[in-house]
């Protein structure tokens, strides 16, 4: 970003109002100025041209559209991408890219590292750094649409499911998704939105009661307390009854499911004893359950489940009525996939 001037992605149509009338013109300005920033993604003031161009100069003088930058492209032989973007204050963030046949899905995080320190993610041992902005949420979809000439328009999901706990920057990271949801800025319907929780029940609740909330996901990992609390040590603050609790007063919209994903660990909560535990857990609610193998690596001791324990797993959970799928991550071979989000390599001391 230029010395002095303020980044203009991060503020929503309100600000952008009251900061053209600040400029002398019209409130309408700001909302030309929002449809243009977010909807057609626009990278150079200059090119803004159905401002006036005083207006526009003026506008320069004090702001600029800066994008995160992109340090490193890791490309995956399965065509993912992981991302390694550059924030204003040099800090570093990690935004997956994964293409299916009729859409593109972007895994964003809400923080840099993460406070929550499951033992099996990566992402945790890195710690925590501090929460993302609105605009450095925003800026990773933007900084990956530009790296992969993604144009406006195209079908596009989004999960927070990158690095950090979303619901403990809920403001910042609901402030963009109002940005993204809204039809004059990114046009991304909220079907198409999901966040991914430990279970921070407060802010369960709090999300519950949003009325543009997006779709909201549970990581269980777990079929007991003492399995979770080894597991997911956030599970002593908010403990899994806790978090069951919340799921069940979650109001949820017509044909809408919550989402519970576990991710299967060999030998440690992948027994049919697990699974059937699991389905007495999640007896009543209005759920589906993502089995997600684990994604290993050196710095943990843990490793995935076979893939026969996998489809066991499936079956039990499908026996109870339950919908559940098996979730192949991704990216694997370039550190991308699921709980291994960890700055490119930065633990092995590689890039």
């Amino acid at each position: 970003m230029s010395e002095g001037r303020q980044n203009l992605v991060g503020l929503d149509r309100q600000e952008l109002e009251r900061l053209v009338e600040s400029l002398g013109t019209a409130p309408y300005r700001g909302r030309q100025l929002y449809h243009a920033l977010y909807h057609r993604r626009e990278k150079e003031i200059s090119a803004l041209t159905v401002l006036e161009s005083n207006f526009r100069q003026a506008l320069a003088a004090r702001y600029e559209i800066s994008y995160p930058s992109v340090q490193h492209e890791f490309i995956s032989k399965d065509g993912s991408a992981r991302y390694l973007l550059r924030l204003q204050d040099n800090t570093s963030i990690e935004t997956v890219f994964m293409p299916e046949e009729d859409r593109i899905t972007l895994c964003l995080s809400s923080q840099a590292g993460c406070a929550v320190d499951c033992r099996f993610c990566f992402t945790a041992l890195l710690g925590l750094q501090r929460n993302l902005s609105a605009g450095e949420v925003l800026g990773q979809v933007l900084a990956v649409a530009n790296a992969r000439v993604i144009p406006p328009g195209s079908r596009l999901n989004l999960v927070f499911m990158g690095m950090g706990e979303p619901l403990l920057n809920l403001a910042q990271v609901m402030k963009a998704v109002r940005i993204l949801a809204d039809a004059q800025g990114f046009g991304i319907p909220l079907r198409r939105i999901t966040i991914s929780t430990s279970g921070i029940v407060p802010r369960m609740g709090e999300l519950a009661h949003d009325p543009r909330r997006p779709k909201l996901a549970v990581s269980l990992n777990a079929s007991s307390e003492e399995q979770r609390t080894e597991l997911m040590p956030i599970n002593r603050k908010y403990p899994l009854c806790e978090v069951l609790r919340a799921c069940r007063a979650y109001p949820l919209r017509p044909r809408e499911l919550l989402t519970f994903e576990y991710v299967l660990l060999g030998g440690i909560n992948d027994s049919d004893a697990d699974a059937r535990r699991v389905g007495e857990l999640l007896r009543g609610i209005r759920a589906k359950v993502n089995l997600i193998p684990y994604n290993p690596g050196s710095e943990l001791p843990y490793r995935p489940s076979p893939l026969e324990r996998v489809i066991a797993f499936q079956q039990l959970l499908t026996e109870r009525r339950i919908p559940v799928y098996i979730r192949i991550s991704r990216g694997q071979d370039i550190g991308a996939a699921c709980g291994q989000l960890r700055l490119a390599g930065m633990l092995k001391g590689e890039g």
